[in-house]
């Protein structure tokens, strides 16, 4: 029997446990029925980012970044990548910081792209600038 990991619904951001075992096989929400890790990045704003870092078990990448940033334009695709590769993982999300400038205030967000890295809730590391999925996932660790 498999220890259960906790994931939280990006549509709901209802807390689910998922059988490490079976955290490959495309788990959805047992209250809204979303895909829990669909290999895409999840947007959150202001009001669902705290209660998604504290709900889900896996580690999980933040990427701070804004639509006017050239650089940040440029690394999407490759966090896009890097959320279908690391999806069972790891659990990568963006934050708009013109939409949410509440977060980039309290997580001292002072260059953009900023990766800031989660475990158990609780900041592990950060790095700025752009990364290709590959660095992206080394980093991860």
């Amino acid at each position: 029997m498999s220890e259960p990991v906790q994931v939280a619904c990006p549509a709901c951001l209802a807390a689910n446990r998922v059988p490490a075992a079976r955290i490959g096989e495309d788990p959805k929400c047992g209250k809204c029925g979303a895909a829990l890790l669909d290999g895409a990045p999840a947007e959150l704003g202001e009001e669902q980012f705290e209660q998604f870092i504290a709900r889900t078990g896996l580690p999980v990448i933040a990427d701070f970044w804004a639509p006017w940033c050239g650089p940040c334009r440029a690394m999407a695709p490759q966090f896009e990548r890097a959320a279908r590769e690391l999806k069972d993982r790891v659990r990568l999300v963006k934050v708009n910081t013109e939409a949410a400038p509440g977060l980039a205030a309290r997580y001292a967000i002072r260059a953009i792209p900023t990766l800031v890295l989660f475990r158990n809730g609780t900041e592990a590391k950060r790095t700025s600038g752009a990364m290709d999925a590959g660095a992206l996932a080394r980093w991860a660790g």
